[in-house]
């Protein structure tokens, strides 16, 4: 990381972002694709293997990043800023970019629709539709005007309400944290808020601060280098919008306290709405009142000293509530009746990486590397599971292949000392099938069976598909189950609840999937698998020792979903989730 704190993740979406203002421009072709073809690169490299090839001036000597796009990542990563970008952020209206998202509009008709009709927005083409005057533009007709307002009526824009997926919510966090941290003597400070709880989609971030001089955090806010705008200063409160090259414009609130409030602060601007108003009411049964101010006793005009959020919960008269339960899902009521939370899963607990990926079919590294990232990082066992046949876009393995896999599995296991597990991500096909022969299958150590296809099937096929495969006596793993990747595909269209009573009779395990950009099963359906008594697995669906890790997000997942230890099979040794997960 520079300098700047410009992390890798926003220096990929700021090329994305040029990729889609450049193609916006009218320009388009090559130069887009350049500038989309390096944001593919980078985003493969471990952030450490970036900041190094910036550092010796190496860029250029990956595939597709000349000297033009390294001068582009160069700038950003110094400087936090691209000069590129903010001209064609200058230059290129905003509502083009939305603009190329609405099906059947091309640059062309987008060019068209403003030249004639001064149309840069959505909201002014929901206008010109609605008012008749689109079909009036060489070019269109009646019956696409009438599609054109089908469609925004059906899918109204979603930018007045921007998000960041929960990684890249966390890490500007963390940049922010440690900024704040680093320039006032003695502060504090904490994220809060639904990044604090986990929540898969942030669409706000805000941080808790104290220091003995509350104003200097909110200065050092100010100077933050990817600070755009400065929003609002009012007392205690700071908000800014960021310009650090993500196409999304996130919010970001400072909370900044005297350090006897810091607890209080931290506590009330964490949980949800309904988790406060429920604590609200065991306060007031105990002749107590909790506000933002802090913990009061009845009639007092000064607030408790409270040394940390336990001593917060403990005076309430229960165990603490980690932040990723304070969502009012019957969190205070468990804890009334006794629940201390204390066995709720962590990361520490995980003891194995499951659903892994080699450069045997999509991933990076192979699996020499694999295992020895997996045991740098003090796992005991890792489970290789590449790609089946059907996935031959992802470099599946037909049986000759698989065969010569395991070879290559045997040969590195006698070299390493975490377990190795063979196993397959085996295609659910469209009639509900597995993509290897059964003969094949019972060969394995592990079978995670996933939808990769025919996403668009309807509720009662889905449905049917997936019922018939947990019925396989050989389906092990459901692995991202419902295939959602976050903002850009939903979940798939089934009957969920059916479906997870047929994993339930067939004793098969469900995963919850680490990639930063799926997170499935979410945990509203993992609480139902919970209520179904169906053992999970939190896995990394890692496509290179860096992926190893993700599992961390799953653990966050599983945590949301109030899941216990025990109820994850690679939370226990090699040899018991191997005799778990053996097919058969």
């Amino acid at each position: 990381m520079s300098a700047l704190g410009v992390d890798k993740p926003a220096i990929v979406a700021a090329l994305r972002q040029i990729s889609e203002l450049v193609e916006a421009s009218g320009e388009g072709g090559f130069r887009a694709r350049a500038y989309a073809t390096g944001a593919r690169v980078l985003e493969r490299l471990a952030p450490d293997e970036l900041e190094a090839r910036l550092r010796e001036e190496r860029l250029t000597e990956l595939p597709g990043i000349g000297d033009g796009l390294a001068g582009v990542v160069g700038e950003l990563w110094r400087t936090g800023r691209s000069t590129t970008l903010d001209e064609l952020r200058a230059r290129v209206p905003a509502g083009r970019v939305a603009l190329r998202g609405i099906p059947e509009l091309g640059p062309k008709r987008i060019e068209a629709l403003e030249a004639a009709l001064g149309v840069t927005s959505r909201e002014a083409l929901e206008a010109a539709c609605v008012a008749g005057r689109v079909r009036t533009v060489p070019g269109f007709s009646a019956k696409l005007e009438s599609r054109l307002l089908e469609f925004l009526r059906a899918a109204p824009e979603s930018a007045g309400a921007p998000e960041l997926l929960l990684h890249q919510a966390v890490g500007l966090a963390e940049r922010l944290v440690a900024w704040l941290e680093d320039g006032v003597p003695d502060a504090r400070v904490e994220a809060a808020g639904s990044v604090r709880r986990r929540v898969e989609l942030a669409s706000e971030l805000v941080l808790i601060a104290s220091a003995p001089a509350p104003h200097r955090v909110l200065d050092r806010l100010e100077a933050f280098p990817q600070v755009r705008q400065v929003v609002e200063r009012d007392g205690e409160r700071g908000v800014v919008r960021l310009d650090e090259g993500r196409a999304v414009d996130l919010p970001v609130t400072v909370v900044a306290v005297a350090p006897e409030r810091f607890v209080a602060a931290l506590h009330h601007h964490t949980g949800s709405p309904g988790h406060l108003e429920r604590l609200a009411r065991q306060a007031d049964a105990r002749g107590l009142r909790l506000s933002a101010e802090g913990l009061f006793e009845r009639g007092a005009r000064r607030p408790l000293a409270l040394r940390d959020e336990p001593d917060l919960y403990a005076r309430l008269g229960l165990p603490f509530v980690p932040p990723e339960l304070r969502e009012a899902i019957g969190e205070v009521e468990a804890a009334l009746a006794g629940d201390s939370f204390q066995d709720l899963v962590t990361r520490e607990d995980v003891r194995g990486a499951v659903h892994c990926h080699t450069t045997w079919s999509d991933g990076k590294d192979g699996v020499e590397a694999m295992a020895r990232a997996a045991e740098a990082l003090g796992l005991e066992y890792l489970t290789i599971t590449d790609h089946s046949p059907t996935a031959h876009y992802a470099g599946g393995l037909d049986l000759a292949r698989l065969e010569r896999q395991w070879a290559d599995i045997d040969e590195v296991q006698a070299r390493v000392k975490v377990r190795l597990l063979k196993g397959t991500e085996a295609d659910i096909t469209r009639e509900g099938a597995l993509d290897y022969p059964d003969r094949v299958l019972e060969r394995l150590d592990v079978v995670i069976a996933s939808v990769h296809q025919r996403y668009k099937l309807d509720e009662d096929a889905m449905t049917a598909r997936l019922v018939r495969a947990m019925r396989h006596p050989l389906f092990k793993i459901w692995g991202h189950a419902l295939g959602r990747l976050l903002g850009r595909r939903p979940p798939i269209a089934c009957r969920v609840r059916e479906v997870l009573d047929a994993a339930a009779e067939s004793r098969a395990a469900i995963e919850i999937n680490g990639d930063p950009y799926r997170l499935d099963l979410a945990p509203p359906w993992v609480r139902e698998a919970r209520a179904r008594d169906i053992p999970l697995v939190l896995s990394s669906d890692a496509h290179s020792t860096a992926g190893l890790t993700a599992f961390h997000w799953a653990v966050d997942m599983a945590r949301r979903a109030g899941v216990r230890t025990a109820e994850v099979l690679n939370t226990r040794s090699a040899a018991a989730f191997a005799a778990a997960v053996r097919p058969g």
